[in-house]
Parts: C-alpha cells; sequence; structure tokens
C-alpha cells in the first residue's frame, strides 16, 4: 500500500519479516568453513585492486542491502538501472534499482585480465578481500551514467568528480564470493549491522513496526521532533511498539559534511540525553556511499531499508538533494524525491510517510511544526547556518539541539580550526 499508511488491522505483520526484494536475502560471505580453500583459490587468480569506495559498494553488495542483485552489475543490470531504475527478475516481476552499482578498471587491468572467467578483488591496503566469478567487461560511458544519475552533467557534483571522472573506462560485471565480513577497524564496526542482524533484533525487540530515517548529518531536535511524532502516529494507528531505525550513511560523503565518527558520537549524546528513546531506537550504519541524487538516489535509499526490514520510510524535503553546484538555487525540486518515492515502481510494499517541516519556534524557544500563519515568528536553521554557528562558537538558540550533541560538534570545529592554524606557513621577516 504505497504512499498510504497501514491500518490497525494490519498490526499483526512483523516488520522484520517484510519480504526482501527477490524474495531471498542475499549473503555472499564465504562459510568460515570454505575460507582457507577460497583464499588460496582467490591468490592464484589475477588481480583488480579496489578503492575505498569500491569496498563500499562490495560491503553493500555482500550483506544484501542491494537483494536480489549478487555482484557487480554485468551490463543488462546495468542498462536496465540506469535507463529503468529498476532490473526485471525472472518471473517478471520488478524490483527497485535505481543506481548501477558497478566496479569501474582501467584500460590495463583490462587488458591484463580480459582471457579470465574470474578475479580476485584486493582491498587498497593490498589484502585479498573477494572473488568475482563469470566476468563480464563491457565499456563504462561515464557522460551517460553521470547525465542519467543526476540529470545534469554540471562540474562540481562530489560523486561524480570525485569517484566516476577519474574512474576507468570499463566496468566488470560478475557474481561475488566475499571471502570474510567486512570490517573497517575504527572503532564504529559495531554500529555497522547487516541486513540479517537488523532483523534478527527487530523480532528480538518484537517490533510490529520498524520506520527508518536516513540522514547524514547531526541530530538536532527537529529531527527528533519528527521521528517522535512519527512513532506517535503509529501507536495511533494501532501499532504496539514501533521501532525506530536511525540510520546514518557511513560510506562517502562531500568533504564539507560531518565525518562519520564524529556524527556517531553526536547521535549517542541524542539517546543518552534522553531526546529519542534509546528502548525504541536502533542506531546502526548504512554502508553506502552517498551520491546527492535527489529523486533517483532516495529511491535507493528507501529499497535497501526493504530489505534491511523496515517497512515504513521517513521521507521530508528534499532527500539526498544538494544545491546546484554551479548555480545558486537546489539541484532538484524539494518535493519531488517524496513523490517518486509514493510512485516509484518496486517500492510498493513500503509504507512511505512523508513529515511535515519543522523549524524553530523562536516565541514557544523550541523546534516545532511549521505554522504558515506564523510565518514570521519561525527561523530556518540551514546545516550550513549550523555548521556556521558551530565553527564561530556561537550557540544556537535555547532548544535547537541537546546540550551533549551540540558540544561533540563544537569540539570537532575547534579541532578543525586548530589543525588549519597548524598547516599555515609561517610568517618569514622581511
Amino acid at each position: 500500500m504505497q504512499g498510504s499508511v497501514q491500518s490497525s488491522s494490519a498490526s499483526v505483520i512483523r516488520s522484520s519479516l517484510i519480504e526482501p526484494d527477490g524474495g531471498v536475502l542475499v549473503d555472499l560471505v564465504v562459510p568460515e568453513s570454505e575460507r582457507e580453500a577460497k583464499s588460496v583459490e582467490a591468490e592464484s587468480l589475477p588481480k583488480v585492486w579496489l578503492t575505498k569506495i569500491d569496498v563500499e559498494w562490495l560491503h553493500v553488495i555482500s550483506e544484501g542491502w542491494a537483494s536480489p542483485l549478487k555482484g557487480f552489475m554485468r551490463e543488462d543490470e546495468y542498462l536496465q538501472s540506469l535507463h529503468f531504475n529498476s532490473l526485471r527478475l525472472k518471473d517478471g516481476s520488478f524490483v527497485n534499482m535505481s543506481l548501477p552499482i558497478v566496479l569501474a578498471i582501467d584500460d590495463e587491468t583490462k587488458e591484463r585480465i580480459a582471457s579470465s572467467s574470474d578475479v580476485g578483488l584486493v582491498w587498497p591496503d593490498g589484502e585479498l578481500i573477494a572473488i568475482l566469478r563469470s566476468i563480464q567487461i563491457y565499456k563504462h560511458n561515464k557522460e551517460e551514467r553521470i547525465a542519467r544519475t543526476w540529470g545534469t552533467t554540471a562540474s562540481g557534483l562530489p560523486y561524480a568528480e570525485e569517484v566516476i571522472t577519474p574512474a576507468g573506462n570499463w566496468l566488470i560485471g560478475g557474481d561475488l564470493e566475499v571471502l570474510k565480513p567486512i570490517k573497517y577497524n575504527d572503532g564504529l564496526d559495531h554500529y555497522r549491522l547487516s541486513p540479517k542482524q537488523l532483523r534478527q533484533e527487530f523480532d528480538r525487540r518484537k517490533a510490529d513496526a520498524v520506520f527508518a530515517f536516513q540522514l547524514r548529518n547531526p541530530v538536532h531536535n527537529g529531527h527528533a521532533l519528527l521521528m517522535n511524532d512519527t512513532r506517535r502516529r503509529l501507536l495511533e494507528m494501532g501499532f504496539k511498539n514501533p521501532i525506530l531505525l536511525l540510520h546514518p550513511l557511513g560510506g562517502f560523503t562531500k568533504a564539507d559534511d560531518v565525518p562519520l565518527d564524529v556524527r556517531m558520537e553526536q547521535h549517542s549524546k541524542v539517546l543518552e540525553d534522553g531526546v529519542l528513546d534509546p528502548e525504541t531506537t536502533i542506531v546502526a550504519i548504512f554502508p553506502s556511499p552517498m551520491h546527492y541524487a535527489g529523486p533517483t538516489e532516495v529511491q535507493w535509499h528507501a529499497k535497501a531499508r526493504i530489505n534491511a526490514g523496515a517497512n515504513f520510510y521517513i521521507v521530508g524535503r528534499d532527500p539526498a538533494g544538494m544545491g546546484h553546484p554551479t548555480e545558486k538555487r537546489d539541484l532538484y525540486d524539494p518535493d519531488h524525491g517524496k513523490k517518486v518515492l509514493s510512485m516509484a515502481p518496486g517500492l510498493e510494499k513500503l509504507n512511505i510517510l512523508p513529515f511535515r517541516v519543522a523549524a524553530y519556534d523562536t516565541v514557544a524557544k523550541k523546534m516545532a511544526f511549521f505554522d504558515p500563519s506564523r510565518a514570521k515568528e519561525f527561523l530556518f536553521i540551514s546545516g550550513t547556518k549550523m555548521r556556521t554557528y558551530a565553527r564561530t562558537g556561537e550557540n544556537p538558540p535555547d532548544g535547537f539541539m541537546c546540550p551533549g550533541g551540540w558540544k561533540v560538534l563544537v569540539k570537532y570545529y575547534e579541532s578543525l580550526q586548530a589543525e588549519e592554524l597548524t598547516q599555515q606557513p609561517a610568517a618569514v621577516p622581511s
């Protein structure tokens, strides 16, 4: 029942049992009993070296976030994703797949592996982490990929400029066998719950609804208002134990976004300060890289949460959007993300929950839902404005963010400024 919400008669559905795309949750990590033999085989194969972002996509595929995809896309899957935002399954049904998940290689690598059917995939530090089976190599038309994904080829698109443009001229697809679970050893791996682990946790907590909130920014009290209000709405609909999946994106983000480790520390303070209830909230990292591709990308964010077991998805203004890279305007219409989600092929089983706009109420001195009849009494604090407050040491209005969470941000920006000072060249006396 897409674009609407379930009635209380549907509350018997266990949300973690929402069917993954394709009916079976993909898990491409080799069983422990087979790892030694597979590792020996991988050593004997021609090698393809991965970038950090390639590893993030391999992580995404291996745990089933992109189910039913079982490897980096071959050409037929790539073309369906690029042109139709979906994949046709053998039974004729469709699943949503709005972003191509591909592996690029250069001319030298293509020549070296062209006669092979299987290759070993190597982590940037030199560790063999996977085998790619029955490979297919095909042309990487970068301009078409960028134009169809972002709707523009304007310069300044972060993912396009940092990942696609410098990538190789060929794409290699095939079936993945991942030699062991992907770990980053950055102190945050305990937050990286796979779709299988999340489903188990939802069952352990006896959730009858799971509502996912995707974010790449620190949580302010406006976000918390939206999440708490969503839980209230689900309780009014008859659900007994709705669980919030607070799901920050953990892969590539643009340079001026707050880093993942700082965001996770800030999120933990939000729970410590009681702004969100730890009993009804699961904080986990979504390992995907970020494209900033607006309505195209928000479909991917929603689809991945289906595979994780969420049956409700919160969507707001300009999801996955950004400012136009060369003009002073939004790159996408801010309402198109939620409209597209309510109509997107393959997302019919997901309940889309558009939320109202929250802003700072200067009279009540707290974050509240925007009231157009009192427009002048509301203050909109953008992510850019929030970063400016933190950088300059100026406090935001009381009630904008919990004190513990704000301290984390101020500490981060102070460390940035100290780092910038140490990197400035010393003045040379005349």
